[in-house]
């Protein structure tokens, strides 16, 4: 029993030291050497969270390890925005070894307040707030409390892990938490300036970033900003959740539209525009991988082939499609392998709605437009053939001279996969095997004339 004893000892031990570690190590992470020329890198954060500012924080971050920067500060103004983009931040923020302090201007509400508390400091600008993380959809109406214990969770723990009260984070999304002497059950948390520095979420108020770093005592030290490229705005622009919604409308209506039409034309231009821009800013993020383009190309070669040369629409055809949406909703999403978390499954869920949503919308405007044009409108009436022959006026959609080779035999000039051409006393003739495949220039028979194609088999 000796061993057994001792085994559990060292585990007590343990648990108790534990602790001691990590927060020895974040304090070895707030350490700064206030004597030196500090680089003190700036990232902006003054819109809503969403993929383009997650992107800039991952490339601010990787320049700022570049540049071996001594203090990151965020500077922060924004409402809020998307719960899994800020995730992935604050997860960003507890993990980058580099002092992180954040410096609220004005704003730092919902899933910006998630991100702050994260931060190893928080300063705030005189009049600022922080909090009100409740979890709301597009209208401000709060979601179902299983997306709202899922935010209770992360602010939980990402208040732990700062040395922060768990119970007042919880409070920020939960109106049923209440403090004792900071809030009651009724209402959602947001911490004024003073009221953060009192209950330890602020570590002192400044009007501005030289002001707070001379309240810190920090006189020496070289500011580096972010600089956002041209390109990089273009990719942010491509890569926000809207217009990569656009971006699938158009694709699903350059596909509709061309396939309305004979030959190639401007639908397919605009179609194939759309899914490189679509595709191109994900695929250089890295979350659009090779073999979802690959996807992409094979469900749209399978729709083609389901149109153009299987009759019917059966199984290339809804593979095709399926393949196609699957590429988009996964390509939105970051490879980090097969994950079930609360997270990964919301981003996914998130995905799948804007392709899916995207795509129905797009086709039912596709449907409305091309009736509306072609029937309604004065320019599309003209283009519009309204003309209609009656059968009892005398006008027939057969061709005699075709409709005539019935029972003849001919010889095949291509394959017939089942559509091709064959050949009749020197004259070639469109036709469709009606027994599969007919290799060229096998002898065949013509049995019948249906929808402009003469119907053939193999001459037994």
């Amino acid at each position: 029993m000796k061993p057994l004893k001792a085994f559990f000892t060292f585990l007590t031990i343990l648990s108790l030291l534990l602790p001691l570690v990590v927060m020895g190590s974040q304090r070895v992470k707030n350490q700064i050497d206030k004597t030196k020329n500090l680089k003190i890198y700036i990232l902006e954060i003054k819109e809503e969270i969403a993929p383009p500012v997650w992107r800039n924080m991952q490339k601010a971050f990787k320049e700022a390890n570049s540049l071996k920067a001594d203090l990151i500060i965020i500077h922060m103004n924004t409402y809020g925005g998307m719960v899994e983009t800020a995730d992935s931040m604050r997860t960003a923020v507890l993990n980058n070894p580099i002092p992180i302090w954040v410096y609220i201007d004005n704003n730092a509400a919902s899933a910006g307040a998630l991100i702050s508390i994260a931060c190893d400091s928080i300063y705030m600008r005189s009049g600022a707030n922080m909090g009100a993380a409740t979890v709301v959809d597009q209208t401000g109406k709060a979601m179902p409390d299983k997306y709202q214990s899922y935010m209770r969770s992360m602010m939980r723990s990402t208040a732990e892990v700062k040395g922060r009260d768990p119970k007042i984070a919880e409070a920020m999304v939960d109106p049923r938490i209440s403090v004792p002497g900071l809030i009651d059950s009724t209402m959602v948390l947001t911490f004024t300036p003073t009221e953060a520095i009192k209950w330890g979420y602020c570590q002192g108020s400044a009007e501005n970033i030289p002001e707070l770093l001379a309240k810190v005592g920090i006189d020496k030290y070289t500011i580096i900003k972010q600089e956002i490229t041209p390109l990089d705005k273009f990719i942010n622009f491509l890569i926000n959740p809207l217009v990569s919604g656009v971006l699938i409308m158009i694709i699903v209506a350059g596909i509709y539209f061309e396939l309305q039409t004979p030959g190639i034309g401007f639908p397919s231009f605009a179609a194939i525009a759309a899914a490189v821009l679509y595709f191109a800013p994900l695929y250089l993020e890295g979350l659009a991988a090779n073999w979802e383009i690959l996807l992409f190309i094979i469900g749209l070669i399978l729709l083609l082939l389901e149109l153009f040369v299987i009759p019917g629409f059966g199984i290339a055809g809804f593979s095709g499609i399926s393949l196609i949406i699957t590429s988009m909703v996964l390509s939105l999403v970051e490879n980090t392998g097969l994950s079930f978390s609360s997270s990964a499954l919301t981003k996914l869920t998130e995905s799948l709605m804007i392709v899916v949503s995207s795509a129905f919308i797009s086709f039912s405007l596709s449907l409305y437009l091309s009736k509306r044009i072609f029937t309604s409108s004065r320019f599309g009436s003209r283009l519009a053939l309204k003309t209609v022959m009656d059968k009892k006026e005398g006008f027939t959609t057969t061709d005699y001279r075709i409709h005539a080779q019935i029972g003849k035999t001919a010889f095949a000039t291509t394959d017939l996969r089942p559509a091709g051409k064959i050949i009749i006393n020197e004259e070639v003739f469109d036709a469709m095997s009606d027994g599969g495949f007919i290799s060229k220039g096998t002898q065949i028979s013509i049995i019948d004339y249906r929808n402009g194609q003469l119907i053939v088999r193999v001459k037994e």
